[in-house]
């Protein structure tokens, strides 16, 4: 029907997922860890193309956690973390009670500002702190400035933990997004561009981490006959039906991520005549996003005085669902005390910008659909 609901980004099976799931049913492997488990974290090792080791777990944010113990985060440490982000990415560094320090982004992707890194770190050294992590986010799929951000990691000694949530397969000069850090955080919550409905992973270039991150994920057990502790552990590990999801969905990642490219292209061709109306775009050959959501920003002063929220509660009407973009982390009440290193970038994307449906389900009439209800209201 004409008026059926469009949605921001629902998931989007292959058709071999079942597959898998009957296999882990049929070998009564329907417990954590597992065949698919082993599989899966071999599959996305492939997939990136990289000498690196890869865990799954039951969520990102387990990913970001474990990377921080990892790295030796501590109770009264600070840790760097982008501001222009969903709130977990920092909310692990509290887990650890430590402090998050704001970094505000640059113009040019949306990410963690390298300028302001800089001085943030000198400015927490000067006070006597100097920051124990960064954590650089590459925002709706769009790769941070690594370069930069990884030179001062190198200059001031202070390891990098990837928020590639998500970017998977994402690339920047050629090499993905999640292999530039010590570490980094992948997702596959059910609306990121693959899915196992919920779930995440720890890419780590060190066997050693990754062997440390499964040991702390499975409740730190010991390997004695009996449970024995010897430091506190969690229940982070991926269960072999879940990871039998991600199996199916891998051999249609490629897919996955050509089409929301293609939704991309579709706005901008359809909506490049509207004044007022721009995207967050690829700054040159150098990066390649997933565009795992496209997102616009708005200028009401060029669009007769429509803004993203004007334009958000239209779609709405129209039963299409777009939403506002993260409200940066210092921004947040629970934050507000917080350090922050910035000019108001996020601030000024956040109170104009918007994401619009981005699903690889979409259809061309729903896309359609939503740029025509664009066009009429700033028309």
């Amino acid at each position: 029907m004409e008026n059926n609901r469009i949605w921001l980004s629902l998931a989007h099976m292959g058709g071999q997922e079942q597959k898998f799931i009957r296999e882990a049913f049929d070998t009564n492997w329907v417990v954590p860890l597992g065949p698919n488990v082993d599989a899966f974290e071999k599959d996305l090792e492939t997939f990136l193309d990289f000498d690196c080791h890869v865990v799954a777990l039951n969520a990102g944010t387990a990913a970001l956690h474990l990377g921080l113990i990892l790295l030796g985060v501590q109770s009264g440490d600070e840790v760097l973390c982008q501001s222009f982000t969903f709130s977990a990415s920092c909310n692990p560094i509290c887990y650890r009670e430590a402090t998050p320090v704001f970094i505000d982004s640059e113009k040019d992707t949306w990410n963690m500002s390298p300028v302001f890194l800089e001085e943030a770190i000198r400015d927490r050294m000067r006070k006597g702190k100097k920051p124990k992590a960064i954590i650089p986010v590459h925002l709706y799929g769009m790769p941070a400035k690594m370069d930069e951000i990884l030179e001062i990691s190198r200059l001031y000694e202070i390891p990098v933990l990837e928020d590639a949530a998500e970017a998977l397969g994402s690339m920047y000069k050629s090499v993905h997004c999640g292999t530039f850090g010590e570490m980094a955080a992948l997702s596959f919550n059910g609306n990121k561009i693959i899915t196992t409905s919920g779930g995440g992973a720890l890419v780590c270039k060190s066997k050693e981490f990754a062997e440390k991150a499964r040991f702390l994920a499975t409740q730190a057990r010991e390997p004695l006959p009996y449970y024995h502790h010897l430091q506190i552990g969690y229940n982070y590990r991926m269960s072999n039906v879940v990871a039998g999801i991600g199996r199916g969905q891998m051999l249609v990642l490629p897919e996955r991520v050509e089409q929301r490219r293609r939704n991309n292209s579709f706005y901008r061709e359809h909506l490049s005549g509207i004044e007022g109306i721009t995207f967050q775009t690829e700054p040159s050959g150098d990066f390649y996003s997933n565009y795992w959501l496209t997102t616009i920003v708005i200028d009401p002063a060029k669009t007769n005085g429509i803004t993203n929220e004007d334009l958000r509660i239209a779609l709405e009407k129209s039963n299409i669902e777009s939403r506002p973009l993260w409200k940066p982390m210092h921004l947040q009440p629970v934050f507000k005390d917080h350090p922050y290193y910035g000019d108001g970038t996020s601030e000024r994307l956040f109170k104009s910008g918007l994401c619009l449906p981005s699903g690889s389900i979409l259809t061309e009439q729903d896309l359609t659909r939503v740029t025509e209800n664009i066009r009429n209201l700033v028309r």
